[in-house]
């Protein structure tokens, strides 16, 4: 039997288990019709490089649920996958393709798409490899890339079809344009920020010479796409001004005064520019007062030809040059600072330009109301709850989704034009020729579907839609789609729609939100504040387990998670203490005896010493409360309570008390630790797989052969609680001893005895007397008390000797002062406390007193003082009473 190594080494443990897992196929579900399966499809990490802790949360939530479910006798599937990540892969290849010198556009879109594939390729391998760090147990064999046979095809399916439902529609809408990847954005792809900046006070003179009419804007280049001044038909300043026409100054184009009730009587003077080809609320007004649209804008944001004498200049260049003529001209009438939210590109962060463009879209609003339906029915459970509210009122507020990109990577739109008719052919697989005209002159749209079109059809998609397979008639509806919160709308929402759209039911029945990864200090981790831990760095010097437990333990749904170096440092602390109490037990097995009887007496047989009784009532209430915390998806409270029992109930009182016992010849605890070890390691290992499999082959090789007979702990049965052995009795006597020892070890601590001194202590006890005497021997060895006596109450006399008497719940403690502390030292040392506390008090008391201090310090500092204030008086009255002890 090999010895058990003295510390954990996660490495070698973790590469042998992953290894040993795959080889067995445990990972890959039956179809099995007479049982229902638990489903997860991973959200596919972008095939854009590392995975962040972000990642590491999520393959751990995900984890510990199929796990749970498959040691629950479930065919268990999570399906992992990688997302073609459009803008951002495109994006990080073209910066690659800067560092050489070139550009996509020199490479032609052929040889471009082809780079994208070799570093794609390289991107997944790591991707895969490092989901199999964290020991996520994914079917491996069915992983799903967007741009696999599969998910295009399916792609075009649902492009098609809502298409001829004419629920897709290609038309000029104002978008937002991205200037650095020269693409259209979703709104949700764009980043609002505040920012400082100006409102300029622009003055256009009237055609008849008689004055001007002022506008504000905080974008004055933009005055070159003006086609209208706008005023509100409510606002009596302007009554005379509507109809007059204005001339844009340097270019001379003349422009009517209208009225429109969308003008805010209440910015700047009341009377606005309208530039319908890049505002959306001035696209509008255009579509409603029949205005010109005049886009001067580049793809680059550079000035095109309708600029004018300000063509070719950057966009920001010309806002400096055009307040420059205006100033020169007299018609700047003021500069005010102005704060303001601008919009940014989510991957980039270049800041964005509305801008009027043919682009195709989803007309949202059809799919939306199925898909509220679906959640105000109850029929998809949102947690926490408190999301549902904020995804009915977008969903309710929905406005229809810009869904092409000007980008070479990605889904390419299933449209062909014809050059002959003119006509468009929209179409599943690729023509050979014209829908309308049979010519054969035809040409695919050259852009690319939004990446989260191809993800909101991801649940079915990866189950083989539109192909009606096995896979989609068993697995799909699938069971939970875990996510980030901040990804609700981006995916979660749109999933609903299409997943309704595309199959006739909900895509999954329940959807779990977690929080974000922050620092902590609870700063958000980014490159640029350099606070940003990568989880294989923390695998490495931490191990997976315990980098699971410090971004799962005590976390709930929907609030961020702090995670520093403390919490890294607690997982791997906890590891080593599993490690270090299951070796003690392994340790003890080998050089004791345990029969197989002895471990299936305990399944049906109550043991007989209160210490088995109470550990056995306390694992299976704690049985019973995972059960439910993990079914109420509460997984860090399910966690951190398994820390809690085994660290603090199992090792630091079970153990130690029936350390006693093992050197008896008798009533051997051998089979409570192997039993409760075993259990725990079960209950334990959804969360932390690799050292709960290690602990437990190796537990299975020291006991009788036949004991646990599944080849692995992963496929064992989760533990189910035995409510016959929860024993409120022999909880409430190991209570009252623990209480006891506690009370004990804390007065010696408080008056410095040494460790190594035994001291005499007495303790009185009601109803309870029999049963804490029966651990006398326990209670001195921890307590470090001898003589020890147990008497009963009425026993109880006034203490002739000087005596610090502990009042505790079920009994009380003397100690003899002369046993514990040198009197006349400790009388002198609590006066010396009282004196200084005194002092303290009143230097305190006379702060506090003083108005001009309390009227003129930070209200904080002031609190911070009266605490003070309280903890001294606290404290004097408790020196006093052991004072009093000591007389």
């Amino acid at each position: 039997m090999p010895e058990i190594p003295k510390a954990y080494e996660p490495g070698e443990v973790e590469q042998k288990w992953y290894r040993f897992w795959m080889e067995q196929g445990y990972f890959t579900p039956k179809i099995d019709h007479g049982k229902k399966p638990f489903v997860i499809i991973m959200p596919p990490p972008n095939v854009t490089g590392e995975l962040h802790l972000g990642h590491a949360l999520t393959a751990a939530l995900e984890d510990i649920m199929t796990r749970w479910h498959r040691m629950k006798g479930e065919p268990a599937l999570w399906l992992p996958g990688v997302d073609h990540a459009g803008i951002g892969t495109q994006v990080v290849v073209e910066q690659k393709l800067a560092e050489e010198g070139t550009d996509r556009h020199e490479l032609g879109r052929e040889k471009f798409v082809e780079r994208v594939w070799e570093w794609v390729n390289q991107s997944r391998q790591s991707i895969t490899y490092q989901h199999q760090r964290l020991g996520a147990s994914c079917d491996w064999t069915r992983e799903c890339f967007t741009l696999d046979d599969g998910p295009v095809r399916a792609v075009r399916t649902a492009f098609v079809r809502l298409y001829d439902k004419e629920l897709i529609y290609r038309g000029e809408r104002i978008i937002n344009w991205c200037p650095r990847c020269q693409t259209a954005l979703s709104d949700l792809e764009v980043q609002h920020k505040d920012v400082t900046g100006n409102l300029y006070y622009l003055r256009y003179p009237f055609a008849d010479g008689d004055g001007f009419v002022t506008v504000a804007t905080t974008r004055p280049e933009t005055y070159l796409g003006d086609t209208a001044v706008a005023v509100n038909p409510e606002d009596g300043r302007f009554k005379g001004l509507v109809g007059k026409k204005v001339v844009l100054p340097v270019i001379g184009r003349v422009i009517p005064v209208i009225t429109d009730s969308a003008v805010d009587l209440t910015f700047g003077t009341g009377a606005v520019k309208i530039t319908p080809a890049h505002d959306p609320v001035d696209f509008e007004i255009s579509g409603r007062q029949g205005l010109a649209l005049v886009n001067i804008l580049n793809p680059d944001a550079t000035m095109n030809e309708e600029a004018g004498p300000y063509a070719g200049l950057d966009r920001f260049a010309c806002r400096a040059r055009v307040i420059a003529d205006f100033e020169k001209a007299g018609l700047l009438e003021k500069t005010e600072p102005h704060a303001h939210s601008v919009g940014h590109c989510d991957r980039c962060q270049t800041m964005i330009e509305p801008e009027v463009s043919q682009q195709w879209f989803v007309r949202v609003a059809p799919l939306a109301e199925a898909a509220i339906r679906a959640v105000d029915e109850g029929r998809i459970a949102i947690i926490p709850e408190r999301f549902t509210k904020v995804y009915v009122n977008w969903m309710e507020n929905i406005r229809d989704w810009c869904i092409s990109r000007q980008l070479w990577w990605g889904h390419r739109i299933p449209v062909w034009y014809c050059d002959r008719c003119g006509e468009l052919t929209v179409s599943v697989d690729e023509p050979s020729g014209c829908g309308h005209c049979g010519s054969d002159a035809i040409v695919q749209d050259p852009d690319v579907l939004d990446t989260w079109f191809s993800s909101a059809l991801w649940p079915h998609s990866t189950l083989g839609w539109p192909q009606d397979t096995d896979d989609l008639k068993y697995f799909y509806p699938t069971s939970v789609m875990e996510t980030g919160y901040d990804i609700l709308f981006f995916w979660v929402a749109r999933m609903i729609m299409m997943g309704l759209e595309d199959t006739g039911d909900i895509p999954f029945h329940t959807v779990y939100l977690h929080g974000l990864i922050r620092d902590e200090k609870g700063e958000k981790m980014s490159k640029m504040r350099g606070n940003v831990l990568s989880p294989t760095d923390a695998i490495d010097e931490y191990g997976t387990d315990a980098v699971r437990f410090a971004v799962t333990t005590g976390t709930s749904p929907g609030n961020d998670v702090n995670l520093g170096r403390h919490r890294l440092e607690a997982g791997r602390n906890f590891a080593n203490k599993l490690w270090n109490a299951a070796r003690f037990v392994l340790q003890s097995l080998e050089a004791g005896e345990i029969s197989s009887r002895a471990l299936a007496d305990l399944r049906v047989t109550r043991p007989q010493p209160i210490e088995d009784r109470w550990i056995f009532s306390r694992l299976n209430r704690l049985v019973l409360e995972v059960d439910r915390l993990v079914s109420d998806y509460q997984f860090g409270e399910a966690e951190r309570q398994i820390h809690d029992f085994f660290w603090g109930e199992f090792c630091d009182w079970y153990i130690e008390m029936v350390k006693i016992r093992l050197a008896q010849p008798t009533s051997s605890p051998l089979p409570v630790l192997a039993h409760v070890l075993e259990m725990t390691l079960r209950l334990l290992h959804p969360f932390m797989p690799f050292i709960t499999e290690e602990l437990w082959q190796g537990l299975k090789q020291r006991l009788p052969e036949g004991s646990l007979d599944s080849p692995s702990i992963m496929i064992a049965a989760y533990p189910a609680a035995d409510v016959q052995v929860i024993d409120t009795e022999a909880e409430q006597v190991m209570d009252s001893v623990i209480e006891i020892i506690r009370s004990i070890r804390n007065a010696r601590a408080e008056h410095k005895v040494e460790a190594a001194k035994w001291i005499e202590a007495r303790i009185y006890a009601g109803n309870l007397r029999l049963a804490i005497a029966s651990q006398l021997e326990a209670i001195e060895t921890l307590a470090k008390a001898r003589p020890l006596a147990v008497l009963s109450r009425d026993q109880r006399q006034a203490e002739g000797e000087k005596a610090l008497i502990l009042v505790l719940k079920e009994a009380e403690v003397v100690l003899p002062w002369a046993g514990m502390v040198d009197l006349v030292a400790e009388r002198q040392r609590l006066e010396r406390e009282i004196s200084a506390n005194e002092v303290e008090i009143a230097r305190l008391e006379e702060r506090l007193k003083d108005a001009a201090f309390v009227s003129r310090a930070p209200a904080a500092v002031v609190e911070k003082e009266r605490g003070k204030l309280q903890a001294c008086e606290d404290k004097l009255v408790r020196l006093r009473q052991e004072l009093a002890q000591l007389s």
